[in-house]
């Protein structure tokens, strides 16, 4: 992978190589340094700003591109931020019990996460056939609206959503069950599917859901909500973005292809779902943010 830098002003890379930033890993905020910097077009759905981090007192094996969302400043602001989460991470955690701990760690037979990038060699990995889920028209226009209301009018969701992530997943279980003539449902692989999708949300909300523009917002829902999950906060919105992602996601995991091939069978019949369902399930007008949070998301 080259570094490069468009002269485009609509492609400018707002970190320089050799920097030390703050970066996002799952749910908390780690010292980093850019070690190399480029504008990503190869994939339509993984384009623009991209940097290769080394997280401070880490293994190089460690070693990532991350998209810019990730990054954050080194300033004193974001180094308090890095603190609060932390302590609230920590404070979260400490409720949890062990069963539910390994459960939220291992989404259990929907395929195990690599918890070392050795697990599994290279050319293994680049052997396995691609993985691809059609996202319905409707929905891609979704996806355009919901990135312009962000990035560009700086508007966020509104949260807790009214219908969230939980409910959407709950009633597209019920519309199974109530099918007429749906009388080979395997309930207990549908809700293995379902608790699935709610582990990966947790882990990937923080990491590579958000962006740069939601961060605080994040910050803020994690300390007024440290008991609640999130997915009883965030909705169809965030949710449809994990979609987008899930090819990715599973292709780093241990599943085999006919594991594969009913999960992404799941996740396109839930897609249909939120498509026929499409009014009822997004926010159709974001909230302006605050003066203060447009300044405080700026400044970073």
């Amino acid at each position: 992978m080259t570094t490069e830098q468009s002269s485009d002003t609509n492609k400018e890379l707002l970190f320089n190589e050799n920097e030390k930033v703050l970066c996002y890993h799952g749910p908390l905020i780690y010292e980093a340094k850019i070690l190399e910097r480029n504008w990503m077009e190869d994939d339509p759905e993984l384009t623009g700003p991209y940097y290769f981090v080394h997280y401070k007192g880490w293994k190089r094996s460690w070693d990532e591109w991350v998209p810019e969302t990730r990054l954050l400043r080194w300033s004193e602001e974001n180094l308090q931020m890095q603190s609060r989460l932390k302590a609230l991470y920590r404070v979260k955690q400490t409720g949890k019990d062990a069963t539910r701990s390994a459960e939220v760690t291992d989404p259990s037979s929907l395929g195990k996460r690599r918890r070392d990038a050795k697990q599994e060699k290279e050319e293994d990995y680049l052997r396995r056939p691609e993985i691809r889920l059609d996202i319905p028209d409707t929905l891609k226009g979704q996806l355009v609206d919901d990135w312009e209301n962000v990035t560009k009018n700086q508007q966020l969701v509104t949260l807790p959503r009214t219908i969230t992530i939980n409910d959407v997943l709950n009633r597209y279980k019920r519309f199974k069950k109530d099918k007429k003539g749906n009388r080979e449902l395997n309930e207990e692989l549908l809700d293995e599917v379902l608790h699935g999708l709610r582990v990966y949300f947790d882990k990937a909300l923080g990491t590579m859901l958000l962006y740069r523009f939601e961060r605080h917002q994040y910050a803020d829902i994690l300390r007024q909500y440290p008991d609640k999950e999130l997915v009883d906060i965030y909705g169809a919105e965030h949710l449809l973005r994990l979609f987008v992602q899930m090819p990715s996601l599973i292709a780093h995991t241990t599943m085999d292809s006919d594991a594969t091939h009913v999960l992404m069978d799941y996740l396109a019949d839930i897609l249909k779902f939120m498509q026929k369902q499409q009014k009822q399930l997004f926010q159709a007008e974001y909230e302006s943010a605050a003066p203060s949070y447009v300044a405080l998301s700026n400044s970073n």
